[in-house]
């Protein structure tokens, strides 16, 4: 186990943090896992799992994000918003293809509809599955590439009217991340490199596999390792790999944590920005929904969060805007049935005072 205190606390409220994430992890099956606190900025890790530990501690391991990547893409969108580069009223194919003919309803399709899965658009693109099947456990999104991801929104017909019904889409997502790269004429890469990951100081934070043993290795239910994903062109939604350290770090940003206030103000607006609630949707409107996150109220205030998963990795992110709390979670084996992951990562978050 790995303790991390920024700044130093006095040793009985960190013994106690200490206690509360070793046993949480307990309760998660995997070869990895990495619980981290933030608790107005003073840190707090736990890693374990059932697989002996590598040369590279484990917290600083570049982890498999999946969805967890789309809260990156919400604080770009956010911020380029601030700084008048795109509305969030922009329609996408005006961006991605102006003047080609496209079906009124993806005309319709705004950016803001694309982040908060409002857009009409299914989840994947229905073209993408005959490709995919055969390939579903090892590589279901490597074939598929931007272009193609492009082409199918482009000559899509979305399910209902952009604006009227909430429908999680990894395809609408990903066609932010291209809308995005054309509107400002920069690759998504150097584009979120730029407005977000440099200047939250996320070195560890990739679109792409690091150097040799600096990524964590993702399985199969059974045990089983697996290479890397290769998301293919559905990268925005999710291919991001992250230190869990990092993640605190772009966490504490939200809450205003260790990392302090930023400086820029297009920044601050952006975070600001992201935390507010836009929509509600499900039986009474009871589920809440800001640009980027899920929002649950809690005893202690609302809660905002967001979980990913891949092949053979799942991520947790969450955090209290009112009190400081901040929580990141990894696990190296792919999610099943009787998972607790989630449950456990969340509770961390809904039940500490």
């Amino acid at each position: 186990m790995t303790d991390l205190s920024v700044p130093p606390v006095d040793a009985p409220a960190s013994s106690a943090t200490a206690r509360l994430l070793a046993e949480a992890a307990g309760r998660i099956d995997a070869p990895d896992v990495v619980l981290a606190m933030s608790r107005a900025g003073v840190r707090t890790v736990h890693t374990g799992g059932s697989a002996e530990p590598g040369p590279i501690p484990r917290e600083r391991l570049h982890h498999e994000l999946g969805s967890a990547s789309k809260p990156f893409a919400g604080l770009l969108l956010a911020r380029l918003v601030a700084q008048g580069r795109v509305r969030y009223e922009d329609r996408a194919a005006d961006l991605l293809a102006p003047g080609l003919p496209v079906h009124p309803a993806v005309r319709r399709i705004t950016l803001r509809h694309l982040l908060t899965h409002t857009s009409g658009l299914p989840g994947l693109p229905a073209d993408f599955y005959p490709q995919a099947v055969p390939r579903w456990s090892s590589d279901p999104y490597g074939n598929y590439p931007a272009d193609r991801v492009v082409r199918a929104f482009l000559r899509a017909r979305p399910r209902h009217r952009p604006g009227t019904r909430w429908h999680y889409s990894n395809f609408a997502v990903s066609v932010l991340g291209h809308t995005l790269a054309a509107a400002t004429g920069t690759p998504w890469e150097v584009l979120l490199h730029q407005q977000v990951l440099a200047p939250l100081g996320l070195e560890a934070t990739l679109l792409r596999p690091g150097p040799d043993g600096t990524d964590a290795t993702g399985h199969r239910r059974d045990g089983t390792p697996l290479p890397a994903l290769d998301t293919g062109g559905f990268t925005a939604a999710g291919a991001l790999r992250s230190s869990p350290l990092d993640l605190l770090t772009f966490l504490e940003a939200h809450v205003g944590g260790a990392t302090g206030s930023p400086t820029d103000p297009s920044l601050a607006t952006a975070l600001t920005e992201v935390t507010r609630p836009v929509l509600r949707r499900g039986w009474r409107h009871t589920h809440t929904h800001t640009l980027t996150w899920f929002q649950h109220p809690t005893p202690y205030g609302p809660v905002l969060f967001h979980a990913g998963a891949t092949l053979g990795q799942q991520a947790f992110l969450g955090f209290r805007p009112g009190t400081g709390l901040a929580v990141a979670a990894t696990a190296t084996r792919r999610v099943h049935r009787a998972d607790t992951f989630v449950a456990t990562a969340y509770g961390l978050l809904t039940e500490t005072r």
